[in-house]
């Protein structure tokens, strides 16, 4: 286990996915699960527009690629956005220990409630996060509402 993890290092890796979604046409929002020696399991964005499929948020994209793990009490969930309702239940379900953050002024999920749950959130607050979704959310605030369930 590594003493106190970089969180702003992880999550350079989430926007960096996050950044390969808006590449691609879709949600710029990005994840990875790392363990906490700072070993990162798997990485994934938001592909719900690309693969129209509306279960494939960050998050899962990301638990995913991650594959198969004993148990995920030890992982790092890193996602540029609060997780929503649907990854928070993944968070939870799973026992992920900790959940870092991007930023929670765009959408704030289910971060509370993890909270209340006993899930570490770690909130980094950053403006490039923020930044990144909101000029896609100008640009396409269909596709955001679509998203996050909005009519």
């Amino acid at each position: 286990m590594i003493a106190t993890p970089d969180y702003r290092a992880l999550l350079d890796t989430a926007i960096a996915e996050a950044r390969q979604g808006l590449a691609e046409g879709g949600i710029p929002i990005g994840a990875a699960l790392y363990h906490q020696d700072g070993r990162l399991l798997g990485c994934g964005h938001n592909r719900r527009v690309q693969e129209s499929d509306p279960s494939i948020h960050g998050e899962t994209d990301a638990f995913r690629k991650a594959g198969r793990q004993r148990s995920y009490r030890d992982t790092i969930m890193v996602t540029t956005l609060a997780p929503c309702w649907y990854c928070s239940g993944l968070v939870r379900q799973f026992g992920i220990g900790t959940v870092v953050v991007g930023e929670s002024q765009t959408f704030q999920g289910g971060i509370d409630w993890l909270r209340e749950n006993g899930i570490e959130v770690i909130d980094l607050q950053s403006q490039e996060c923020v930044d990144l979704l909101g000029g896609f959310i100008a640009a396409h605030p269909e596709v955001w509402n679509e998203d996050i369930g909005e009519d």
